[in-house]
């Protein structure tokens, strides 16, 4: 147990508590607090709006258990993680202009207001709330968990003190800063993100000898590891997966389409595309590639360090002195407490803004503005208590969690938003069907094991998904002319135009 191990990390805890209270606080005034607390009154610029939706994409399982994998697997994880450069190029590609087109024009601040506006149904708006807020705990779990363990692993503390240091301090700037303060220290995160992942190559390329001497000892010890397909190791179906997974069905992630609602402009939404996916290629791309070239360095079997999580920190431990280690951990935490803190304003929004205040509406009950604040505050600090809580007897294989809830809620929200946004005839019956049925199969094939042809799960899920939203909204009513006016106003204008 070292000290120098632990003064990085505190002090970046408490700089990443400092700006999101500045952040919050400068923020405070130029609107209602709804919109400054769930979307940072839609005033983000193009460097903080790529570096808040890479960090919030980038997860621990970006930094410890892919890599980790990668290191089991070899160069076709690596090719298989080079999708992952698609996500920002999607998200503002597809959904960028019209969400924030779409929120503006009826004030929304969460995914689930544009759900409701288009379909003009509670019962999707409360079905997307529960979905969204059971994988985002599930997600938050992972991250507790996978940030304790690597504090364990590279300090030498127990898993318990490293859980109560990532979990008060997460939650409680997440809790203070809101959108805005978690904008501004997802770009922190980010930014040490990247240096981390400098400071992990540094290490490998010298404890190994450089990158010659690597790939020597990996061609000894496993030369399957060179090939795409590590011999049956990586199949086809699973690369066919794993890129819809990872890559294409990402852009539909309700805490990253929540980005789209929240930038200043256009040209600071097109500035975040671009250095957002060269940023996001280069940290996921990189950061998978250490953890092949890191079969260079730890040569036992997979058995001797339990599972593949501990990979990345057994690396660390092996390759660094502790005052550098305790550098380098910051970089994984970082990703962790980034995902954390965007996952706990998005399950706050959901059950605050789309579940009470709308029932309050309905029931025209007047609520102050100090007591949505106070209210708002507490369930997130509420949310982020019952993860802690979930975290204190981890579950193991943090990237299957991770992919789990990524899976969940592709499925759940990829066809609602996309052919909500695109297709006039896509109705509430179809998004209904669409959201519970897809999620439903998805969770059934998942508790069984049910794999056709070797796929993953998400294939299922999101084939159900797409037939019951295409094959509900032919059956359903049409959506209301409100809807049609808000989502596809230059239609509606035309068609008034030709009746008169």
């Amino acid at each position: 147990m070292n000290f120098l191990v632990l003064l990085p990390l505190i002090l970046f805890l408490a700089l990443a508590m400092h700006i999101g209270w500045r952040a919050r606080h400068q923020s405070q005034g130029n609107g209602s607090f709804i919109s400054d607390y769930y979307i940072g009154n839609r005033t983000l610029g193009g460097f903080v709006l790529a570096m808040t939706t890479i960090a919030t994409y980038g997860s621990v399982s970006s930094f410890v258990g892919g890599p980790g994998q990668a290191w089991s697997v070899g160069f076709g994880w690596l090719y298989m993680s080079a999708v992952q450069v698609t996500g920002l190029f999607l998200l503002f590609g597809i959904l960028g202009k019209k969400m924030a087109l779409v929120s503006r024009r009826i004030n929304a601040v969460t995914v689930i207001d544009v759900l409701r506006a288009r379909f003009g149904s509670d019962a999707l708006a409360v079905t997307a709330a529960v979905i969204m807020v059971v994988f985002f705990i599930s997600t938050m779990v992972a991250q507790f968990v996978g940030a304790a363990n690597l504090f364990q692993a590279v300090t030498g503390y127990s898993y318990t003190w490293g859980l109560v240091i990532f979990g008060i301090a997460v939650i409680l700037f997440t809790t203070v800063g809101g959108f805005r303060g978690v904008a501004f220290t997802d770009t922190l995160c980010g930014i040490v993100m990247l240096a981390g992942i400098v400071i992990l190559g540094w290490s490998i390329f010298s404890a190994g000898g450089g990158l010659t001497n690597i790939m020597d000892t990996i061609r000894q010890q496993d030369p399957a590891m060179l090939t795409p397909t590590d011999n049956g190791g990586m199949p086809l179906g699973l690369y066919f997966t794993q890129w819809l997974l990872v890559g294409v069905f990402t852009f539909s992630l309700p805490q990253s389409v929540v980005r789209t609602m929240g930038f200043r402009d256009t040209h600071a939404m097109k500035n975040a595309m671009v250095s957002g996916t060269v940023i996001i290629g280069a940290m996921m791309i990189g950061v998978t590639a250490l953890g092949v070239f890191s079969r260079g360095i730890l040569t036992e079997p997979l058995s001797t360090y339990g599972t593949v999580d501990n990979i990345i920190p057994a690396v660390i431990a092996a390759t660094m002195p502790p005052w550098l280690a305790g550098i380098e951990i910051v970089g994984p935490i970082a990703a962790s407490i980034s995902t954390v803190s965007s996952l706990l304003i998005a399950a706050s929004s959901a059950l605050i803004k789309d579940l009470w205040l709308h029932h309050c509406q309905v029931k025209k009950k007047q609520v102050k503005e100090h007591t949505i604040e106070r209210s708002s505050q507490y369930i997130t600090f509420g949310i982020g208590v019952i993860v802690f809580l979930c975290a204190i007897n981890p579950p193991s294989v943090i990237w299957r969690i991770n992919m789990f809830a990524f899976g969940g809620l592709e499925t759940a929200f990829c066809w609602v938003l996309l052919l909500g946004l695109f297709w006039k005839r896509a109705n509430a019956t179809g998004a209904l069907i669409s959201m519970i049925g897809g999620d439903v199969v998805y969770c059934l094939c998942m508790a069984i094991g049910f794999r056709p042809f070797g796929l993953h799960q998400i294939v299922i899920g999101a084939v159900i998904s797409l037939i019951g939203m295409i094959v509900g909204s032919l059956i359903g009513k049409p959506s209301s002319k409100f809807a049609m006016d808000v989502f596809f106003p230059q239609e509606s204008y035309s068609k008034t135009e030709q009746q008169h």
